[in-house]
């Protein structure tokens, strides 16, 4: 495994498994599975309604919880409930996680911050981060933070790199993890002939070799899927490495081009919106 170091000197795997749109029963199979061949990154959120199954797909792996980086995230119904951090690691099983988000900056989002700078304090969350805050909300974090985060979650493929907001992620050494890194079923990203012809050099599939650009950009990826064999091949991808000059050739794939488009009216809905907890 290939790890990256944070800011606060954590070391984080390169490549683990997401759990987003996984049901409960296909998020714990998921999780264990990929935990018994070799995956120590999960990833899970509040809003997933599936932490309680990840917590018992960890526990069915037999992998012990130090070996394991496991991270989630609270969701904007959350920010103000004052147990929202204890409530979290009760449902997954564990005294700890080592990477706590806030899920997007909706609500009273800077609550949701503080909340993740007590848990730190605390020695519940190793690390913290934010996800979906770009632009605006990035600019005011700034100028709020206590504790500088350690990660922030947002999509990122060949196609969209955030090249913008890497520029503040490099002055404050946050690490980037990628979700939508495929694409987001569009088989344009996957199908572009660049991907085709270096994986038939490297003997790899096109998603492969997409995977480890994100690794070599120093993203760590969290592709999801419910499928064992998808699972096992997005983790092989560490035995080769792209070149200097593959990297620039990707690199001309960025059209600045998002598949996810979120609106004012939709951060208003997450703020009131709770996820079923009951449901896991």
């Amino acid at each position: 495994m290939e790890y990256l170091t944070l800011n606060n000197g954590t070391k984080c795997p390169v490549i683990g498994i997401g759990t987003f749109m996984l049901k409960p029963e296909e998020a714990q199979n998921s999780v264990r599975e990929a935990l018994k061949m070799g995956y120590s990154l999960i990833d899970t959120a509040n809003a997933y309604v599936n932490e309680r199954a990840v917590g018992r797909g960890i526990k069915e792996s037999g992998v012990k919880r130090e070996d394991i980086f496991l991270s989630t995230k609270l969701w904007p119904s959350e920010y103000e409930n004052e147990n929202a951090v204890d409530e979290t690691l009760e449902r997954l099983g564990v005294d700890y996680v080592d990477l706590l988000y806030i899920h997007q900056p909706a609500g009273n989002w800077l609550a949701g911050y503080r909340q993740l700078e007590k848990a730190y304090k605390e020695g519940k969350a190793r690390s913290i981060g934010i996800s979906n805050f770009e632009g605006k909300y990035l600019d005011e974090l700034q100028n709020r933070w206590e504790i500088v985060p350690q990660f922030i979650q947002v999509e990122a493929h060949p196609y969209y790199t955030q090249k913008e907001l890497r520029k503040t992620l490099d002055k404050y050494e946050i690490r980037l993890m990628s979700w939508y890194p495929l694409g987001h079923g569009d088989r344009s990203l996957i199908n572009e002939p660049v991907f085709t012809e270096l994986g038939k050099r490297y003997r790899k599939s096109p998603a492969q070799v997409i995977l480890r650009w994100h690794t070599q950009m120093g993203f760590a990826v969290i592709p999801g899927s419910r499928n064992v064999d998808h699972i096992k091949d997005n983790l092989d991808i560490l035995d080769f490495t792209l070149t200097e000059d593959e990297m620039k050739q990707i690199a001309k794939l960025d059209k600045g081009v998002r598949y996810y488009h979120r609106t004012d009216e939709q951060l208003v809905q997450f703020a009131g919106w709770r996820p079923s907890f009951e449901k896991e």
